[in-house]
């Protein structure tokens, strides 16, 4: 059977689709708009008033477009049947994958724990091996670690999970010297070196994990869809104890569904891809999608941060679909633990999607994608115009309160100027934005309604308290989170680059030192703005009193929705619970038993708390593996063991803790030396044995 989604009929539908949403949104906007001009005293007659106006007007459209999703998103769960579905591809049985359809699992990971990531490895391998067609699929590890110590325990711990599972020929490790071009650099060294032996490529961050049917499902579809480039999941967040994790997670999984659905509405073949858990057919996408530096310096130019979005305008542009898989699950993934390790995130995803815009006249590039570039500035450039509107309205209150206004104007007139604040317009207007804002929320929970799900969430009554809480407490949070990216636009648009740095992916929650540290200046801001206006506008304080509440709270928060001991509290009261918390599924099962079972091998290691460089350098096993990795010519190992010499007698007197990162990696990248120093290390470790001091006393053990 071949995919029914033909280019010629998609397309057709996908343009009459987005002129209705355009009608969609745009008239509301005006609706919206014109009523915003008669609320205000002036009637926006006034240059503040203008700006008031226009900046209202994209805050509209831009949340109309959300609203628009979710609506058709309930519809077309509601009504089940979709012919655009590349599922129905692989409903009605489970046709075999050929032997030529090889397909490349990639991994692209840097400085992460790796007890985590390989536990999530093997429960993908695991699941993989239930499905009869393992030998389908190779899976690399493809390692930007810069840590000497944690490159080291990768090296170690993958080898002996290769030996455990018997997958010498099906489980590959590699680490760039360089990590130029972050994960996209890392995922293109890999195309270069091993694409062309493989027809497609799966994408996993190192916090992904999905089941052995649902990669399995993604080479069929695409077996099946010959003109697909890519088809991207919907990966779910599961994992994290913390209270803010559980509330994207509780949320994620009952209004994801709506938005997933809703943009495959709108977008069909051209969907975007988020840069995991999606299949890619690789010869494409090795000869289209290269990514080139964007000319001038950072932030704005040089290398692509969010380069996903790119790759698949990339791939359409060659003619091949983009499509979304909004209704397979079995893909899950981890979100940040705490409000500042999702701004750290942000941080670098705001940067990467302003630099989206210089691309928006690229040559070829379809409607669509130039619509979603511009799409994907916003999700952070709204943020930005949200504030400027609550000061202009906040300017607006104060003259009112403070400057006498002119009633007769520059000009004659008969009757005087009246500025009038209509209290009940303004009500209803506010009303209308709350309903757009939180239906998709309405829509979720009567989804799960009506198609009997609540008790994936606890129960009736503990998701409609869920719902409660996460609303709760996600409005306080939003003015945080707005004062975050508002600072992120305006500090890239001023040229201050993000520094990229690995994801924080533990449970250890936020302390109040960087809390405070963080939230400082918006708390003090907050006061400052909340005083003036009580003392000269007490109404308009009162309306605006959510808003400086949050940024006030800010540090609190951060703190509180940080602890998995709070998380964990509702979790045992039935709250913010999700399926695969009641049911676990198989992998997510294995890979947190795998995690435990680390632990506890560590604790009855001879060499206990021994790891990194030290073990890499001391362990027999840990040696044979380093050395067997590395491989050079005789003259370029003779010059690199001359020039390090001098550094094996430096670690030898030192230790691990005298020496930098730089050179602990040249010692792990020289196979001789490393010979050199773990013959020297065991020499002298039986001499220090002989005269009454245990091996585990010298400087490469315990200090």
């Amino acid at each position: 059977m071949i995919s029914p989604v033909s280019s010629r009929r998609w397309m057709r539908s996908a343009f009459l689709r987005r002129l209705l949403l355009a009608c969609l949104v745009a008239l509301p906007t005006l609706l919206a708009t014109a009523y915003m001009a008669g609320v205000l005293p002036r009637e926006g007659g006034t240059v503040l008033e203008k700006t008031m106006i226009a900046v209202f007007a994209a805050l509209f459209a831009w949340i109309s477009i959300g609203f628009w999703t979710a609506v058709i998103g309930f519809f077309v769960l509601l009504r089940g049947r979709n012919p655009y579905a590349l599922t129905r591809l692989v409903r009605d049985g489970q046709p075999p994958i050929p032997a030529e359809a090889m397909t490349a699992i990639v991994i692209p990971v840097c400085n992460e724990d790796t007890d985590s990531v390989l536990a999530r490895v093997r429960a993908v391998w695991e699941s993989l091996g239930l499905t009869g067609v393992r030998e389908r699929f190779h899976l690399f590890l493809l390692s930007d670690t810069s840590d000497p110590d944690r490159s080291a325990d990768e090296v170690l711990r993958w080898h002996r999970l290769r030996t455990e599972l018997e997958a010498q020929g099906s489980l590959f490790y590699r680490r760039r010297r360089s990590s130029r071009k972050r994960k996209s650099g890392n995922v293109a060294d890999f195309c270069r070196r091993w694409g062309r032996a493989y027809r497609y490529m799966i994408v996993l961050d190192a916090d992904s994990v999905m089941a052995g049917s649902t990669l399995t499902c993604l080479v069929q579809m695409m077996e099946r869809s010959p003109e697909a480039g890519m088809i991207q999941t919907v990966p779910m967040p599961v994992g994290h104890d913390s209270l803010l994790a559980r509330m994207q997670q509780f949320s994620a999984h009952l209004y994801g569904p709506l938005f997933a659905a809703g943009l495959h509405f709108w977008q069909l073949g051209d969907a975007q891809y988020w840069g995991h858990n999606v299949i890619i057919r690789t010869e494409p996408f090795m000869r289209h999608c290269a990514l080139p530096d964007l000319p001038g310096r950072p932030p704005l130019g040089g290398t692509i941060l969010s380069h996903d979005f790119v790759e698949s305008a990339l791939m359409r542009r060659a003619g091949w679909a983009v499509w979304l898989a909004y209704d397979l699950g079995g893909s899950w993934e981890e979100t940040p633990p705490s409000l500042l390790d999702e701004m750290k995130r942000d941080r670098r995803w705001c940067q990467g999607n302003l630099q989206h815009l210089r691309l928006l006249f690229a040559k070829g590039l379809f409607p669509a994608y130039r619509i979603l570039f511009v799409n994907g500035a916003m999700s952070y450039v709204s943020a930005l115009l949200w504030l400027v509107f609550l000061l202009l309205g906040s300017v607006e209150a104060l003259a009112e309160a403070l400057i006498e206004p002119d009633y007769f104007g520059d000009g004659p007139a008969l009757f005087p100027q009246w500025p009038v604040w209509y209290a009940r317009w303004a009500v209803a207007l506010l009303a209308s934005t709350a309903f757009i804002l939180f239906l998709p929320k309405i829509l979720g929970l009567l989804l799960a309604l009506i198609r009997k799900r609540t008790a994936s969430f606890g129960g009736t009554r503990a998701m409609l308290l869920s719902v409660l809480v996460e609303s709760a407490i996600g409005v306080f949070l939003a003015p945080v989170r707005m004062l975050f990216h508002s600072r992120f636009v305006f500090l890239t648009l001023l040229g201050r680059n993000v520094t990229w740095e690995s994801q924080n992916r533990g449970e250890g929650g936020i302390g109040w030192h960087d809390a405070l540290a963080a939230h400082g200046t918006g708390t003090v801001i907050a006061l400052l703005w909340g005083l003036v206006l009580f003392a000269l506008n007490r109404a308009f304080f009162w309306w605006l009193s959510p808003v400086l509440a949050g940024l006030i709270l800010g540090a609190p928060l951060s703190v509180f929705t940080s602890r998995s001991s709070l998380g964990c509290r509702l979790r045992n009261r039935g709250l913010l619970l999700i399926a695969e918390e009641i049911s676990p599924p198989p992998e997510l099962a294995s890979a947190a038993a795998r995690e435990e079972a680390a632990e506890e091998e560590k604790r009855k290691d001879p060499l206990g708390g021994l790891d990194g460089f030290a073990r890499a350098v001391i362990d027999p096993e840990a040696v044979a593996v380093h050395r067997a990795l590395l491989s050079a010519g005789p003259a370029v190992r003779a010059r690199r063991a001359v020039r390090n010499a001098p550094l094996v007698e430096k670690a030898l007197h030192l230790g691990p803790e005298g020496l930098t990162k730089a050179e602990k990696r040249r010692l792990l990248d020289d196979p001789a030396s490393l010979a050199e120093l773990h013959r020297r290390l065991w020499i002298e470790g039986s001499t220090i044995e002989k005269t009454g001091g245990p091996l585990s006393e010298i400087s490469y053990h315990k200090q």
